[in-house]
Formats: C-alpha cells, sequence, structure tokens
C-alpha cells in the first residue's frame, strides 16, 4: 500500500478537488515506523517532553513518540539520553532502571547502556566473550530548547535545529506547556491554520481586558472584536521555503483594515498571533504519540520584553484546564463540561473562555483520524490545501531518498527573518499588498 512506486506514479488531486483520496489521506495520518509519513517526520527535531519532566536527578521518563516506546533519562553527569524503552537483552523496561555509572542500568540483569545506545556493561556475563562489543542499543540524540527536549529518530546525521524566534528567546519571554490530544496529530494542526473559525468556535462576551493586549493601530481594541466584525475573510496562501504563509484580511467596523499573517512551518509546527498580538506570537507543534493520539507541545513567545504578571496569568488560567499529567480536565468523556446557559449569553461554544479547550472539542469530535473522503473544502481552506500539498510532497521527497524540505545543514541559511507573525490593523487607505511587501523586504 505505502510504496514508493505508488507515491510517485501518482499525483495528488487536492490542488483541484474538494476531497482528499483515502490514498492520500492514509500518506497524511499513517506515522508508524516503517509508514512514508513516519519516515518523513523522523527528518526533523520532534518534541519529546518538557525540561520540567525531567529534571535533575529525577526518574527516567518513559515516553511514546512516533508509534515507538522510548525512555528519556539524563545520566549522573546531567546528559540527556533516549532510548529504546525495552532492554536489549530480555526485553525489560529501562524505565524503572538506575541511572549510574555514566548511564541506565537495567533492573533485571543489570545491563548498563550509555546515553549513546553502547552497552558498557553486562554483570552476568563472562567478560572474556566481550559480548559488550555486540551490542548497541536503539538511541537518539536530543537537545534542550525553549523549555523543551527534542530528539531526532530519523537515520544518519541530524539536520541543525531550526533557528525559529522562539527557540532563540531567552526563557523569561517564553511560557511552555504540552496538550494532550485524542485524535492524530495533522487533523488538530489544521485547525491552527484555519482563520475562518475564530469568528465563531472562539466568540465569547466580557472578555477581561487585563488577559489580552490591544491589536495595533486600533483605540485599545481586543482581536476578538475585530474577528467578530468580519466573520468571513480574505484569505491568501502564500507557498514558502519552510511551509505555507497564510494571509488573512478583514474590514473592522471603521472601514479599515485588520491584517493578519500566521503560519504552516513544516512538517507539523503552526504560529498564531496568541496573547501578544504581534509583540511575538504562539507557536504549536503537533507530534504523535501514535496515529490516534499526539501532544501539542505551545511556546508563547514575547519579543519586546519578559512576560509580564498578566502573561503569567492567563497562562496559569490555562494549566489549571489540565492534570498533572497534561490531559485536559475537560474531555470527551465530559463533554468538555458544555454549559449551555452560557451559550446564551456570552459563549458561543459554551466551553469556558480558554481556546485550547474549544480547539480540542473540535478537532477530537471529528473522529481519531478525519476521513478528508467525505469534506467539502471552500475558498477559506485555500491554507489547509496548500499545507497538505507540501506534506505530501515532503513525504514523496523522502521516500525518493532526497533531502526532506524545511531542514538544513547550512548554518549561514539556518536563519528565518521571513517567518512572522503580524496582527494589526492598517491605516485608511492603506493597500494591505503594498504594506506587506514593504514590511517583508525589510524583515530579509
Amino acid at each position: 500500500h505505502f510504496t514508493l512506486g505508488a507515491i510517485e506514479n501518482r499525483k495528488s488531486k487536492i490542488q483541484n478537488s474538494k476531497m482528499l483520496s483515502q490514498e492520500d489521506n492514509d500518506l497524511l495520518t499513517r506515522t508508524g515506523p516503517g509508514t512514508p509519513a513516519g519516515n518523513m517526520l523522523r527528518r526533523y527535531w520532534q518534541p519529546v517532553a518538557l525540561v520540567e519532566e525531567l529534571p535533575d536527578n529525577g526518574a527516567p521518563l518513559p515516553v511514546r513518540i512516533l508509534s515507538e516506546d522510548l525512555v528519556l533519562f539524563r545520566d549522573d553527569r546531567g546528559q540527556l539520553g533516549l532510548l529504546g524503552r525495552h532492554c536489549s537483552h530480555r526485553r525489560a523496561d529501562l524505565s524503572y532502571g538506575r541511572v549510574e555509572n555514566g548511564g541506565l542500568r537495567c533492573l533485571y540483569h543489570g545491563w548498563l547502556y550509555d546515553r549513546r545506545g553502547n552497552c558498557l556493561e553486562q554483570p552476568c556475563e563472562p567478560p572474556a566473550k566481550r559480548f559488550c562489543e555486540k551490542v548497541h542499543h536503539p538511541a537518539y540524540p536530543c537537545t534542550e530548547r525553549a523549555g523543551i527536549v527534542f530528539a531526532y529518530l530519523g537515520q544518519g546525521e541530524p539536520p541543525l535545529f531550526p533557528s525559529y524566534e522562539p527557540f532563540l528567546a531567552p526563557r523569561s519571554h517564553l511560557l511552555v506547556t504540552k496538550i494532550f490530544h485524542e485524535c492524530n496529530y495533522f487533523q488538530a494542526n489544521e485547525g491552527n491554520l484555519d482563520p475562518s473559525h475564530v469568528s465563531y468556535l472562539h466568540r465569547q462576551g466580557n472578555v477581561p481586558e487585563n488577559l489580552k493586549r490591544p491589536v495595533p493601530g486600533t483605540e485599545g481594541k481586543l482581536p476578538l472584536a475585530l474577528y467578530d466584525a468580519d466573520g468571513a475573510p480574505e484569505i491568501e496562501a502564500e507557498e514558502t521555503d519552510y511551509g505555507v504563509r497564510i494571509i488573512s484580511i478583514r474590514k473592522t467596523e471603521e472601514g479599515r483594515t485588520f491584517f493578519r499573517v500566521t503560519n504552516f512551518v513544516l512538517p507539523n509546527m503552526a504560529t498564531i498571533p496568541g496573547p501578544m498580538s504581534g509583540d511575538g506570537y504562539n507557536l504549536y507543534c503537533h507530534v504523535p504519540i501514535d496515529d490516534t493520539r499526539h501532544w501539542r507541545n505551545d511556546i508563547v513567545f514575547r519579543r519586546s520584553a519578559p512576560m509580564e504578571p498578566k502573561d503569567i496569568a492567563r497562562n496559569q488560567e490555562i494549566l489549571d484546564e489540565l492534570d498533572e499529567n497534561y490531559h485536559p480536565k475537560r474531555n470527551k468523556a465530559n463533554r468538555y463540561l458544555q454549559d449551555r446557559e452560557s451559550m446564551k449569553t456570552w459563549s458561543f461554544s459554551g466551553m469556558g473562555r480558554i481556546f485550547n479547550v474549544q480547539d480540542t472539542a473540535i478537532v477530537e469530535g471529528s473522529g481519531p483520524i478525519v476521513d478528508r473522503t467525505k469534506e467539502f473544502l471552500g475558498p477559506s481552506d485555500r491554507a489547509i490545501i496548500a499545507a497538505r500539498r507540501q506534506l505530501l510532497h515532503a513525504i514523496r521527497e523522502v521516500a525518493a531518498g532526497r533531502a526532506a524540505p524545511n531542514t538544513l545543514r547550512n548554518e549561514e541559511k539556518n536563519h528565518f527573518p521571513h517567518l512572522t507573525v503580524v496582527s494589526e490593523v492598517l491605516t485608511d487607505g492603506t493597500d494591505w499588498q503594498a504594506h506587506w511587501k514593504n514590511k517583508l523586504a525589510a524583515m530579509r
């Protein structure tokens, strides 16, 4: 089913069709070991845990990423290691192991592995046999960025870690967490690429003024007021070297233009304005646990200054919606605690004020894996169509033995001034296309 010939001999029809074929839907969503999408995703750095989950002298952490069971640990020098979870000897679970002597020791027979997968000791085996030298355990390189542990799960040398703004910012300029989703990774990321839904799903009244920043170019208006004023934005999708740039244009009540730029970033990231309203942005990375569950890793980035108390307070509201395992307290089992009485007065969704809850309810409600053969897409879905096209192209490139798009090995090119987020109201009579052309030229 997943053969190189099938991928190369078939051109995707999504550019001229309102529905995706079952074959393409499977290509996009099946990410286990050996699948084309799984092989593609493994060519990029992927988040595997939050740094806060693995403190110094902490216990090894079992993780499951891309349908592979792994164990993340810090050795006795504090260096990160990510190993296959089951011992190469008799498949015991290494997450229960002892951190000592430069590695992680299995409890069953004492085999000791370092962070590179070398077997250092086998106390039950005769030393003269040098059996240690015959064993190399699965191991993956790790790095810490923006409060997240990333790993490279692919073959060969990893690419350079991408120099996106949030990964370069001081930790004081960031708020970081993750959220469990009970659905496929890609359908949740598609929600980030859809500017229209913000005018409906997230509509609410009586928004606390101290929790959001007003949009530049307005007299103190919050983003939700501008989304409400024009629920049918004009949407443009520009394909770029890093993915897709999404431009949405809304008219304000004063007849001016609300100009917004967001992004799909290959292979599984997205950026939106978030509460910073353009002074930084939110970066989301959706990484599969398996095909029907995933983590959304969230970074809120402020460019101009460290986070203020109001930002930390708003982030705490988001954290209060999660349990100690980063699972939403509002979930499918309790119907997201939807309050239909609130729908009559201030909440369009009846699911509280936190956007994450509302987004999760929608993407999980579409099923474990969306059946895209039954969709009927419209002009407002241009960005989603473009992202699907780019991801299918990336899958085909890797399957053909070529480099994955948006992976870099030249430090001089690891620079993304043109990957930015904009949220502003233009002055009367300003042509948004000329405005953006000048703004983009200045960035470059």
